[in-house]
């Protein structure tokens, strides 16, 4: 049987190893700890490459696309009577009247518009696209925005990369950019005036596929919330096939026929 004096000694121990303990996690906590790294600016956490010259490949919706639809040639849209009011009472001539010879230029249909579009970081945090169809150009924004200004056929676009693959350590193996537009200038999703309004919230995603012979497409899916003018978004998926230079760019000044 123990002693009082051995009981007393090991309790004594238990007593200075605790005390160390808790000087050592003191210590611990006492020091500095790193600050988290910077965030990526958007251009470098990119996941997918959007740059390059692209050109639109229609093989849906030909006669809407390629050619100015006839005056009450809208089926299958689920417009509102006000929609329709406005389609109906389309007129060229007054559009280029009052200047607004753009209207089917705006962000929720040029990319439907055949012709060429590219790509290109304005800044780390800006990514630009020019269409050549109307002399477009649409800046998508990460982080910050710019201030609210006055509706434009562009608006304004939030940008955030949707990173997939990856998980439990391993980086992101691919991703999209999804863009999320507001603050329209009121126009028209086709061109014999089928209108979209400045309610209108445009949100896209534009994916990047490779091809087994080598070309590069890209797919952007459009959604145009507006009650105002429909019952159920509008729905789109527009084709591009990347160039391997930048020929046939073309660039042509708004039509309103």
């Amino acid at each position: 049987m123990n002693s009082y004096r051995e009981l007393r000694v090991k309790a004594l121990g238990m007593i200075g190893a605790a005390v160390l303990l808790a000087s050592v996690a003191g210590s611990v906590d006492a020091q500095p700890r790193g600050a988290p790294p910077a965030p990526r600016a958007a251009r470098d956490a990119a996941p997918i490459d959007l740059t390059g010259q692209w050109v639109s490949i229609v093989t849906e919706d030909w006669r809407f696309r390629m050619v100015t639809p006839e005056k009450g040639d809208y089926p299958g849209l689920p417009m509102t009577p006000a929609a329709r009011a406005v389609a109906d009472a389309w007129d060229p001539a007054k559009d280029e009247a009052d200047g607004n010879q753009c209207r089917s230029y705006g962000a929720p249909a040029l990319m439907r518009v055949p012709g060429r579009i590219r790509v290109s970081w304005k800044d780390d945090s800006t990514l630009q696209i020019e269409a050549d169809a109307g002399r477009q150009t649409r800046l998508l924004h990460f982080g910050a925005m710019p201030p609210a200004a006055e509706p434009s056929w562009q608006g304004v676009s939030h940008a955030e990369w949707v990173f997939q693959g990856g998980g439990r350590g391993r980086p992101p193996t691919n991703g999209s950019l999804k863009v999320v537009t507001t603050g329209l200038k009121e126009g028209y999703l086709h061109k014999n005036g089928v209108p979209y309004s400045s309610d209108a919230v445009l949100t896209e995603y534009f994916d990047l596929l490779h091809e087994p012979d080598g070309s590069q497409w890209l797919v952007v899916k459009a959604i145009v919330d507006d009650p105002k003018f429909y019952r159920q978004s509008p729905i789109t998926s527009s084709n591009f096939r990347k160039q391997k230079d930048r020929s046939g760019w073309d660039p042509q000044p708004c039509s309103a026929r």
